[in-house]
Parts: structure tokens; sequence; C-alpha cells
């Protein structure tokens, strides 16, 4: 008989591990570079992660019903698709360089100077995009989904299995809410445009480059 509680320890610890995959930091390092406040970063990320959940759920149905045959013919093709967003955010952030202004505000009873991008989209569209740009990215790269659904092979119905990809979503989402905290924090606390153009141009060409790479 499956045992479901390793099979759900096991489908955490793979979410958790997903979410560090190189493409889904860069992408969302480059949304969360722009952010005001802490709340503001765990949104963007959970948006991502949102995305992400829905299309691991639509893939695991997929596989459970047909097997690896759709797999193999149409989601290997998913790859290059995440390496031009993936240029398309990097191009995006190096023209952000423009964007750099330093001006005086109030701040928790107290006025000072702090560094930070002019945004022309609203917070509702950024995270529309965060959730589009995770959807997509749940499209590539899911070897630790692959494995989880190796291993729920012994569970009898596609609704335990969908509890599974749950459980790695919720992984997921853990995984890229710590991301956000460690890279946000230090920037928010950062009162140097200098370090704010540094990580700008890091994620950028990071960006532009690991998506090359996807390409190729």
């Amino acid at each position: 008989m499956f045992e479901l509680a390793p099979f759900a320890g096991l489908a955490l610890l793979l979410g958790f591990k997903h979410s560090y995959d190189a493409d889904h930091l860069i992408a969302v390092a480059n949304f969360l570079r722009k952010t005001q406040t802490l709340k503001s970063a765990l949104r963007i990320s959970a948006s991502w992660a949102l995305g992400h959940m829905i299309t691991a759920t639509i893939i695991t149905t997929l596989l459970y019903v047909f097997r690896e045959s759709v797999l193999n013919a149409v989601l290997s093709n998913f790859d290059k698709v995440v390496g031009v967003v993936l240029i398309g955010l990097g191009l995006l952030s190096l023209k952000d360089l423009l964007g750099f202004h330093t001006h005086r505000h109030s701040h928790e009873g107290s006025r000072h100077s702090h560094p930070h991008l002019h945004e022309n989209e609203s917070k509702g569209h950024i995270h529309k995009h965060m959730l589009g740009i995770g959807i997509i990215h749940g499209l590539a790269s899911n070897d630790e989904l692959l494995i989880l659904f190796t291993a729920s092979l012994g569970l009898t119905t596609l609704g335990n299995i969908l509890l599974g990809v749950a459980v790695f979503s919720i992984g997921v989402v853990a995984g890229m809410v710590l991301f956000a905290l460690l890279f946000s924090y230090p920037l928010l606390k950062s009162k140097s445009e200098a370090l704010y153009k540094a990580v700008t141009v890091v994620t950028g060409a990071l960006s532009v480059g690991y998506g090359v790479r996807m390409l190729l």
C-alpha cells in the first residue's frame, strides 16, 4: 500500500528545490529589484508560484491520462519560450538603468533619500505579469515534477496525485518566498544608488545570457 506521508514529504522537498531553478530565480529577480516594500516582494513571488501551480496541475493531469506521449511531443519545446521571455526581461531591466531617480521622502516620521525606479506599470499589472511568467515556467524544466509523478505511480487516483502536486506547489511557494525575502531586504534597506544599478545590471545581464543559453 502506498504511504502518503513519505510521498507528501518528497513532494514538499522537490517543490522547494524546484523553485531554485536558475531560470526561475533570474526571472523573479528582474521584478523583485523594483519593489518598494517586502509585502510587494512577497506578492510578486506568490503570483509567480501561483502561475507555476496552475501549469503543474495541468501537466500532471496530462501525464496521468496520456503518460509521456504528450510531454515528449509538446512540452520539450517550451524551454525555448522561457529563453525568449528571459531575454526580454533582461533587456527591459537594462533599459531601466535610465529610469533611476533619487529624491527625499517621508517614511515612519523621518525624511531620507532613497534611489528607486519610476514605474509605468501598476502593481496589479506586475502581479499579472508574474502570474503569466509562472505559467510559462511551469511548462519547462520540470525534472522534479517528473520525479514526483514517477513516485506517485503507486497512488490509485488522480485526486491523490493532484494532492501531491498541491504539496509540491507549497514547497515552490516556500522556496520563492524565502528567495524574495533574502533578495529584497538588503535592497530595501540600502540607500545606495550604485547598489541598485549594480543589481539591475547583474540581473539584466544574467537574464539575457541564460535566455540565450536556453535557446542554444
